[in-house]
């Protein structure tokens, strides 16, 4: 009796989640465009959403500059001082390219959430109005355009929060309208995908959510020990964003906020590969040629526009995604999600896990999603393909 090359995969995720390195999991794999493996392990089914952290950088982001590049609305040289003139960012001379390849120089992170939740606790309140977490979604914008750069503009490569939470107001404002109403016109629904924000003043209440930290605000991430201090908690809802400077712009924001399934994931990889054959779903073939090469200014950058690519040494896609021209790209979010797209072997990986239910101090699947994506490249006989046996 045969057995799927992939099967051992669930074996994989079922053991994970019994060593505790995340509660929950949805693995999908494409290869050719056909699913290949789809499995979930833990208390989730198939049509679980995962807070999807910053894979929102990609499939909502990116996806929108693209498409409002291709209307002409915005572009790679568009600058930041349109949309806040005066703000250090605009003064500097940035422009979206800068913030999308992440060499703009903001810091990676400002806990905005501090000042927000300790000036308007009510906003911890599940009956806070609408008209507070505008004001205070505003007021978070305002922030982080007024953030000072902490290293000069296009002289590295340092992934930003900030960065992303100015470009996903700059879309809205080029687009004419809200961040979550333009990822459903003009890349949800042409895609079929389910997934979507969790605005706090609109909580979903229909469908499973995979459960992330327990308290408003999270415990600190590994690195923010010292950033915030005496601010309130209180115990946090279902459904609710995981990222706190999301949460406090109401569940919308250019660097986190979506949430979805493996499959929705998987159906947007699927688009980046046709986008690159020339299937003009989202954006012609050559501005996606343009948008995924990496950053032509600083040479060794991993970052093309919005996405990443598997790093040098020891890479999350493991050792053989990306390994022959023209690559891979991909994304990590911190709540235990990521996808990878290998573009020459057409092979699509997406793993889905709540691994902050945990606890935010635990990285072990820093060392399971190398194995895992080597897995399952292993499993498919596309390992060798340098050699060319399956070129």
């Amino acid at each position: 009796m045969s057995t799927h090359p992939l099967a051992n995969l669930q074996t994989v995720l079922d053991e994970a989640v019994g060593l505790g390195l995340f509660p929950s999991a949805q693995c999908v794999v494409l290869l050719r465009g056909a699913q290949v493996f789809g499995g979930v392990s833990g208390k989730t089914t198939g049509e679980t959403r995962f807070d999807l952290a910053s894979l929102t950088k990609v499939i909502c982001t990116t996806s929108l500059f693209l498409r409002l590049w291709t209307e002409g609305k915005v572009g790679p040289e568009t600058l930041v001082s349109r949309y806040f003139p005066g703000s250090p960012a605009g003064d500097a001379g940035l422009t979206v390219a800068d913030l999308l390849y992440h060499r703009s120089g903001l810091p990676a992170f400002v806990p905005f959430f501090a000042r927000a939740i300790t000036a308007h606790p009510e906003l911890l309140d599940a009956a806070c109005s609408a008209s507070v977490r505008a004001r205070v979604r505003e007021e978070v914008i305002a922030a982080a355009a007024a953030t000072p750069l902490v290293a000069a503009p296009r002289a590295q490569t340092a992934y930003s929060d900030v960065g992303f939470i100015l470009l996903g107001e700059i879309l809205a404002r080029a687009g004419g309208a809200p961040l979550d109403t333009l990822f459903s016109r003009y890349v949800a629904e042409p895609l079929g995908l389910s997934a979507r924000f969790h605005r706090l003043t609109d909580l979903p209440v229909d469908g499973a959510t995979a459960p992330t930290g327990a308290t408003r605000p999270r415990e600190p991430a590994p690195g923010q020990e010292a950033m915030w201090k005496d601010v309130p908690s209180v115990l946090t809802r279902p459904g609710e964003v995981d990222d706190d400077n999301a949460w406090v712009m109401d569940g919308v924001a250019g660097h986190a906020g979506l949430f979805g399934t493996a499959v929705d994931v998987a159906r947007f990889g699927q688009a980046i590969l046709e986008g690159c054959s020339g299937n003009a779903v989202l954006a012609p073939g050559p501005l996606w040629h343009r948008l995924l090469a990496t950053d032509p200014l600083l040479p060794g950058s991993t970052r093309s526009m919005g996405f990443d690519s598997p790093s040098a040494g020891i890479s999350s896609a493991g050792t053989f995604l990306g390994d022959t021209p023209p690559g891979a790209v991909g994304h990590l979010g911190f709540t235990g999600t990521s996808l990878w797209v290998d573009l020459r072997r057409s092979l699509v990986v997406v793993l889905l896990t709540n691994r902050v239910a945990n606890g935010r101090q635990d990285q072990r699947i820093r060392d399971f999603r190398p194995i895992f994506h080597d897995l399952v490249v292993d499993a498919l006989g596309l390992s060798d393909l340098q050699q060319g046996k399956h070129g």
